[in-house]
Protein backbone atom coordinates (compact mmCIF):
# COMPACT_ATOMS: atom_id res chain seq x y z
CA UNK A 1 0.00 0.00 0.00
CA UNK A 2 1.27 3.37 -1.13
CA UNK A 3 2.36 5.79 1.62
CA UNK A 4 0.41 8.66 1.97
CA UNK A 5 1.69 12.24 0.75
CA UNK A 6 3.20 14.58 2.71
CA UNK A 7 1.86 18.26 2.38
CA UNK A 8 4.07 21.37 2.62
CA UNK A 9 2.32 24.31 3.11
CA UNK A 10 3.83 27.97 3.12
CA UNK A 11 3.60 31.38 1.65
CA UNK A 12 4.56 32.45 -2.24
CA UNK A 13 8.17 32.70 -1.69
CA UNK A 14 11.52 33.59 -3.69
CA UNK A 15 14.00 30.61 -4.39
CA UNK A 16 16.16 31.89 -0.85
CA UNK A 17 16.10 31.23 2.64
CA UNK A 18 12.92 29.89 3.69
CA UNK A 19 11.88 29.21 -0.02
CA UNK A 20 15.31 27.26 -0.97
CA UNK A 21 15.06 25.38 2.42
CA UNK A 22 11.20 24.13 1.15
CA UNK A 23 12.94 23.40 -2.30
CA UNK A 24 15.85 20.92 -0.48
CA UNK A 25 13.52 19.51 1.66
CA UNK A 26 11.04 18.35 -1.40
CA UNK A 27 13.60 16.76 -4.00
CA UNK A 28 15.53 15.55 -0.49
CA UNK A 29 12.20 13.65 0.59
CA UNK A 30 11.26 12.59 -3.01
CA UNK A 31 14.58 11.02 -3.37
CA UNK A 32 13.78 9.38 -0.02
CA UNK A 33 10.53 7.86 -1.76
CA UNK A 34 7.60 10.01 -0.70
CA UNK A 35 4.96 11.50 -2.39
CA UNK A 36 5.50 15.47 -2.14
CA UNK A 37 3.02 18.22 -2.15
CA UNK A 38 3.02 22.10 -1.86
CA UNK A 39 0.63 24.27 -0.80
CA UNK A 40 1.17 28.24 -1.14
CA UNK A 41 -1.14 30.26 0.77
CA UNK A 42 -0.10 33.84 -1.39
CA UNK A 43 0.22 35.12 -4.23
CA UNK A 44 4.00 36.21 -5.73
CA UNK A 45 7.65 34.16 -5.46
CA UNK A 46 9.00 31.83 -7.78
CA UNK A 47 9.40 29.01 -5.60
CA UNK A 48 6.32 27.77 -6.99
CA UNK A 49 6.93 27.69 -10.52
CA UNK A 50 10.31 26.45 -9.98
CA UNK A 51 8.48 23.38 -7.92
CA UNK A 52 6.58 22.76 -10.60
CA UNK A 53 8.81 22.89 -13.31
CA UNK A 54 10.65 20.02 -10.83
CA UNK A 55 7.63 18.05 -11.79
CA UNK A 56 6.17 18.53 -7.97
CA UNK A 57 2.34 19.03 -7.47
CA UNK A 58 1.74 22.33 -6.36
CA UNK A 59 -1.39 23.85 -5.02
CA UNK A 60 -2.07 27.41 -4.78
CA UNK A 61 -4.63 27.89 -2.46
CA UNK A 62 -4.30 31.37 -1.81
CA UNK A 63 -3.82 34.81 -4.13
CA UNK A 64 -3.14 37.47 -1.73
CA UNK A 65 0.36 38.80 -2.45
CA UNK A 66 1.71 39.11 1.64
CA UNK A 67 -1.00 37.57 3.64
CA UNK A 68 -2.44 34.31 4.18
CA UNK A 69 -6.06 35.24 4.31
CA UNK A 70 -9.49 33.16 5.46
CA UNK A 71 -9.98 31.49 2.25
CA UNK A 72 -6.82 30.06 1.95
CA UNK A 73 -7.17 28.68 5.27
CA UNK A 74 -10.45 26.92 3.93
CA UNK A 75 -8.98 25.42 0.79
CA UNK A 76 -6.07 24.36 2.40
CA UNK A 77 -8.15 22.57 5.02
CA UNK A 78 -10.46 21.13 2.07
CA UNK A 79 -6.75 20.00 0.45
CA UNK A 80 -5.62 18.47 3.50
CA UNK A 81 -8.93 16.31 3.52
CA UNK A 82 -8.70 15.10 -0.25
CA UNK A 83 -5.15 14.44 -0.01
CA UNK A 84 -5.08 12.85 3.27
CA UNK A 85 -1.31 13.32 3.89
CA UNK A 86 0.82 11.74 6.39
CA UNK A 87 2.06 15.19 7.51
CA UNK A 88 1.06 18.83 6.97
CA UNK A 89 4.24 20.87 7.29
CA UNK A 90 3.83 24.46 7.55
CA UNK A 91 6.58 27.30 7.23
CA UNK A 92 6.51 30.07 8.92
CA UNK A 93 5.44 32.26 12.20
CA UNK A 94 2.86 34.10 9.11
CA UNK A 95 1.91 29.89 9.01
CA UNK A 96 0.67 29.59 12.48
CA UNK A 97 -2.76 30.69 12.61
CA UNK A 98 -3.73 28.44 9.82
CA UNK A 99 -1.82 24.84 10.90
CA UNK A 100 -3.81 25.67 14.10
CA UNK A 101 -7.17 25.55 12.61
CA UNK A 102 -6.06 22.64 10.35
CA UNK A 103 -4.97 20.54 13.42
CA UNK A 104 -8.38 21.79 15.38
CA UNK A 105 -10.72 20.93 12.48
CA UNK A 106 -8.91 18.06 10.94
CA UNK A 107 -7.72 16.09 14.20
CA UNK A 108 -7.11 12.71 12.15
CA UNK A 109 -3.66 14.87 9.99
CA UNK A 110 -0.77 15.27 11.47
CA UNK A 111 0.17 19.05 11.56
CA UNK A 112 4.05 20.48 12.30
CA UNK A 113 5.21 23.84 12.28
CA UNK A 114 8.83 24.97 10.56
CA UNK A 115 10.44 27.52 12.50
CA UNK A 116 13.20 29.65 11.50
CA UNK A 117 12.45 32.91 14.15
CA UNK A 118 10.49 32.75 17.51
CA UNK A 119 7.18 32.91 18.25
CA UNK A 120 5.47 36.43 18.21
CA UNK A 121 2.92 37.32 20.68
CA UNK A 122 0.47 34.63 22.66
CA UNK A 123 -1.42 34.05 19.57
CA UNK A 124 1.29 32.20 17.94
CA UNK A 125 2.19 30.52 20.73
CA UNK A 126 -1.59 29.17 21.50
CA UNK A 127 -0.95 28.11 17.93
CA UNK A 128 1.79 26.08 18.60
CA UNK A 129 0.30 23.96 21.55
CA UNK A 130 -1.93 22.31 19.13
CA UNK A 131 0.41 21.21 16.84
CA UNK A 132 2.07 18.03 16.86
CA UNK A 133 5.57 18.87 16.04
CA UNK A 134 7.54 21.90 15.69
CA UNK A 135 10.61 21.73 13.92
CA UNK A 136 13.34 25.15 14.68
CA UNK A 137 16.13 25.83 12.61
CA UNK A 138 17.96 27.26 15.63
CA UNK A 139 19.12 26.79 19.56
CA UNK A 140 17.23 30.25 20.23
CA UNK A 141 14.13 28.95 18.47
CA UNK A 142 13.90 26.13 19.88
CA UNK A 143 14.36 27.30 23.55
CA UNK A 144 11.73 30.02 22.79
CA UNK A 145 8.94 27.24 21.49
CA UNK A 146 9.28 25.02 24.39
CA UNK A 147 8.92 28.72 26.68
CA UNK A 148 5.56 28.83 24.75
CA UNK A 149 4.68 25.30 26.37
CA UNK A 150 5.30 22.46 24.17
CA UNK A 151 6.64 19.34 25.22
CA UNK A 152 10.45 18.85 24.61
CA UNK A 153 9.45 15.64 22.95
CA UNK A 154 7.58 17.79 20.36
CA UNK A 155 10.45 20.47 19.30
CA UNK A 156 13.43 18.91 17.06
CA UNK A 157 16.09 21.58 16.33
CA UNK A 158 17.44 20.99 13.10
CA UNK A 159 19.65 23.53 11.39
CA UNK A 160 18.86 24.56 7.66
CA UNK A 161 20.80 22.99 4.66
CA UNK A 162 22.62 24.39 1.55
CA UNK A 163 23.33 23.10 -1.78
CA UNK A 164 24.45 26.09 -4.72
CA UNK A 165 21.80 26.93 -7.12
CA UNK A 166 23.83 27.90 -10.11
CA UNK A 167 20.97 29.66 -11.23
CA UNK A 168 19.78 29.71 -14.65
CA UNK A 169 23.24 30.76 -16.38
CA UNK A 170 21.83 34.57 -17.12
CA UNK A 171 25.22 36.62 -17.53
CA UNK A 172 25.88 39.69 -15.67
CA UNK A 173 24.71 42.11 -18.60
CA UNK A 174 21.49 40.23 -18.45
CA UNK A 175 20.77 40.18 -15.39
CA UNK A 176 21.83 44.09 -14.69
CA UNK A 177 18.49 44.23 -17.75
CA UNK A 178 16.26 42.58 -15.69
CA UNK A 179 16.68 44.36 -12.55
CA UNK A 180 17.53 47.90 -14.22
CA UNK A 181 21.09 47.29 -12.36
CA UNK A 182 24.49 48.94 -13.47
CA UNK A 183 26.55 45.80 -14.83
CA UNK A 184 29.84 48.16 -14.47
CA UNK A 185 29.02 48.89 -10.93
CA UNK A 186 29.20 46.21 -7.96
CA UNK A 187 26.19 44.65 -6.44
CA UNK A 188 25.17 43.83 -2.96
CA UNK A 189 21.91 42.20 -2.15
CA UNK A 190 19.38 42.19 1.19
CA UNK A 191 16.43 39.92 1.35
CA UNK A 192 13.93 40.28 4.55
CA UNK A 193 10.69 41.36 5.31
CA UNK A 194 10.33 45.15 5.19
CA UNK A 195 9.03 45.13 8.89
CA UNK A 196 10.35 46.55 11.98
CA UNK A 197 12.39 42.92 13.01
CA UNK A 198 14.50 43.23 9.89
CA UNK A 199 15.75 47.22 10.85
CA UNK A 200 15.36 48.58 7.59
CA UNK A 201 15.76 52.10 8.86
CA UNK A 202 19.84 50.86 10.12
CA UNK A 203 20.00 49.07 6.07
CA UNK A 204 18.89 52.66 4.64
CA UNK A 205 21.54 54.36 6.92
CA UNK A 206 24.15 52.04 5.65
CA UNK A 207 23.45 52.44 2.02
CA UNK A 208 23.54 55.84 2.64
CA UNK A 209 26.40 55.91 4.54
CA UNK A 210 27.93 53.73 1.80
CA UNK A 211 27.46 56.01 -0.94
CA UNK A 212 29.94 58.83 0.59
CA UNK A 213 33.03 56.29 -0.17
CA UNK A 214 31.56 54.70 -3.03
CA UNK A 215 29.55 55.52 -5.29
CA UNK A 216 29.90 52.94 -7.69
CA UNK A 217 27.78 50.28 -5.82
CA UNK A 218 24.45 49.53 -6.26
CA UNK A 219 21.94 48.01 -3.43
CA UNK A 220 19.38 45.21 -4.48
CA UNK A 221 16.51 44.83 -1.73
CA UNK A 222 14.41 42.22 -2.24
CA UNK A 223 11.29 42.21 0.38
CA UNK A 224 7.78 43.38 0.66
CA UNK A 225 6.27 44.53 3.64
CA UNK A 226 4.46 47.80 5.57
CA UNK A 227 7.85 49.45 5.69
CA UNK A 228 8.21 49.35 2.19
CA UNK A 229 6.80 53.61 1.43
CA UNK A 230 9.02 54.57 4.61
CA UNK A 231 12.12 52.72 2.66
CA UNK A 232 11.34 54.56 -0.34
CA UNK A 233 10.73 57.74 0.70
CA UNK A 234 14.21 58.37 2.90
CA UNK A 235 15.49 56.85 -0.23
CA UNK A 236 14.24 59.89 -2.23
CA UNK A 237 14.99 62.28 0.88
CA UNK A 238 18.38 61.49 1.41
CA UNK A 239 19.08 60.60 -2.78
CA UNK A 240 20.10 57.57 -2.64
CA UNK A 241 17.07 55.82 -4.74
CA UNK A 242 19.33 55.66 -7.81
CA UNK A 243 21.62 53.22 -5.75
CA UNK A 244 18.76 51.29 -4.36
CA UNK A 245 16.94 48.71 -6.45
CA UNK A 246 14.10 47.50 -4.43
CA UNK A 247 11.83 44.96 -5.24
CA UNK A 248 8.99 42.95 -3.90
CA UNK A 249 10.06 39.50 -5.41
CA UNK A 250 12.75 38.55 -7.70
CA UNK A 251 12.90 35.58 -10.27
CA UNK A 252 16.48 35.93 -10.70
CA UNK A 253 17.63 35.46 -7.57
CA UNK A 254 19.99 32.56 -7.74
CA UNK A 255 21.50 34.18 -10.53
CA UNK A 256 22.02 37.30 -9.11
CA UNK A 257 24.10 35.44 -6.11
CA UNK A 258 26.50 34.54 -8.36
CA UNK A 259 27.27 38.34 -9.51
CA UNK A 260 26.70 40.27 -5.71
CA UNK A 261 29.77 40.98 -4.09
CA UNK A 262 28.29 40.92 -0.62
CA UNK A 263 25.00 39.87 0.95
CA UNK A 264 24.41 41.74 4.09
CA UNK A 265 21.15 41.98 6.71
CA UNK A 266 20.65 44.79 9.03
CA UNK A 267 18.09 42.59 10.96
CA UNK A 268 16.64 39.41 11.95
CA UNK A 269 15.15 37.39 8.72
CA UNK A 270 14.25 33.61 8.53
CA UNK A 271 17.89 31.68 7.55
CA UNK A 272 19.35 35.38 7.64
CA UNK A 273 17.56 35.90 4.40
CA UNK A 274 19.94 35.03 1.63
CA UNK A 275 23.34 34.60 3.92
CA UNK A 276 23.20 30.42 3.58
CA UNK A 277 22.54 31.00 -0.10
CA UNK A 278 25.09 33.36 -0.37
CA UNK A 279 27.36 30.94 1.34
CA UNK A 280 26.46 28.11 -0.91
CA UNK A 281 27.49 30.42 -4.05
CA UNK A 282 30.76 32.06 -2.02
CA UNK A 283 29.56 35.11 -1.16
CA UNK A 284 30.31 36.94 2.29
CA UNK A 285 28.13 38.55 4.22
CA UNK A 286 27.69 41.02 7.03
CA UNK A 287 25.32 41.01 8.99
CA UNK A 288 23.78 43.09 12.61
CA UNK A 289 23.80 40.41 15.12
CA UNK A 290 20.75 38.11 15.21
CA UNK A 291 20.46 34.15 15.62
CA UNK A 292 20.56 33.65 12.26
CA UNK A 293 23.48 35.59 11.92
CA UNK A 294 25.53 33.64 14.73
CA UNK A 295 24.28 30.46 13.73
CA UNK A 296 25.75 31.14 9.90
CA UNK A 297 28.78 33.55 9.61
CA UNK A 298 31.95 33.05 11.67
CA UNK A 299 32.73 36.41 12.34
CA UNK A 300 36.63 37.33 10.58
CA UNK A 301 36.20 34.32 8.53
CA UNK A 302 32.74 33.88 6.55
CA UNK A 303 31.85 37.71 6.94
CA UNK A 304 31.31 39.41 9.88
CA UNK A 305 28.49 39.87 12.77
CA UNK A 306 28.21 43.26 13.98
CA UNK A 307 26.81 45.00 17.00
CA UNK A 308 23.89 46.82 17.23
CA UNK A 309 25.50 49.56 17.85
CA UNK A 310 27.33 51.60 17.46
CA UNK A 311 25.03 51.73 13.61
CA UNK A 312 28.87 53.23 11.82
CA UNK A 313 30.06 49.26 12.22
CA UNK A 314 27.59 47.80 9.83
CA UNK A 315 27.91 50.08 6.65
CA UNK A 316 31.97 50.25 7.62
CA UNK A 317 32.77 46.55 7.71
CA UNK A 318 30.69 46.13 4.18
CA UNK A 319 33.14 48.64 3.06
CA UNK A 320 36.04 46.81 3.97
CA UNK A 321 34.14 43.82 1.95
CA UNK A 322 33.75 45.94 -1.11
CA UNK A 323 37.07 48.35 -0.51
CA UNK A 324 39.81 44.66 0.08
CA UNK A 325 39.24 42.37 -2.93
CA UNK A 326 41.78 39.75 -1.14
CA UNK A 327 39.89 40.23 1.87
CA UNK A 328 36.34 39.36 0.18
CA UNK A 329 38.11 36.49 -1.78
CA UNK A 330 39.15 34.80 1.38
CA UNK A 331 36.35 35.09 2.99
CA UNK A 332 33.72 33.83 -0.11
CA UNK A 333 36.06 30.59 -0.22
CA UNK A 334 35.69 30.18 3.41
CA UNK A 335 32.23 30.68 3.34
CA UNK A 336 31.25 28.10 0.41
CA UNK A 337 33.32 25.64 2.22
CA UNK A 338 31.62 26.21 5.74
CA UNK A 339 28.37 26.14 3.60
CA UNK A 340 29.58 22.71 2.50
CA UNK A 341 30.70 21.40 5.81
CA UNK A 342 27.91 22.38 8.32
CA UNK A 343 25.23 22.71 6.25
CA UNK A 344 24.46 19.89 3.63
CA UNK A 345 21.00 19.60 2.40
CA UNK A 346 21.39 15.90 3.16
CA UNK A 347 21.76 15.91 6.61
CA UNK A 348 18.83 18.33 7.47
CA UNK A 349 16.53 15.76 5.23
CA UNK A 350 17.46 13.24 6.91
CA UNK A 351 16.90 15.13 10.94
CA UNK A 352 13.66 15.93 8.83
CA UNK A 353 13.00 11.55 8.19
CA UNK A 354 13.86 10.81 11.43
CA UNK A 355 11.73 13.76 13.07
CA UNK A 356 8.61 12.78 11.17
CA UNK A 357 9.11 9.35 11.69
CA UNK A 358 8.86 9.81 15.69
CA UNK A 359 5.55 11.79 15.44
CA UNK A 360 4.37 8.61 13.33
Amino acid sequence: MPRRPILLALRGLDPVGTGRQVELLAAGLRSAGRDVHVALTSGGGGVGARLIRDGFAVHRVGHRPLATDAAAVVRLMRLARHLQPALVLAFGRSMLAATAALALAAPHVPVAAHLALPPRGRRQEWALRRLGLVIATTPRVAQAVRRAGVAVDRVAAIPPGSAADPGSGLERAAVAGRLGLDPAKRWTLCVAPLEAEARVERLAWGIDQLAVVRRDVQHVVVGDGPLRARLLRRARIQDFAERMILVPHCDVLPDLLGHVTLVWQSGAAAHGGAILDGMARGVPAVAVESDAARQLIVDGETGRVVPLRPESEFPRRAFNILEDDALATRWADAARARAVAEFPAERMVQAHLAAFEQLG
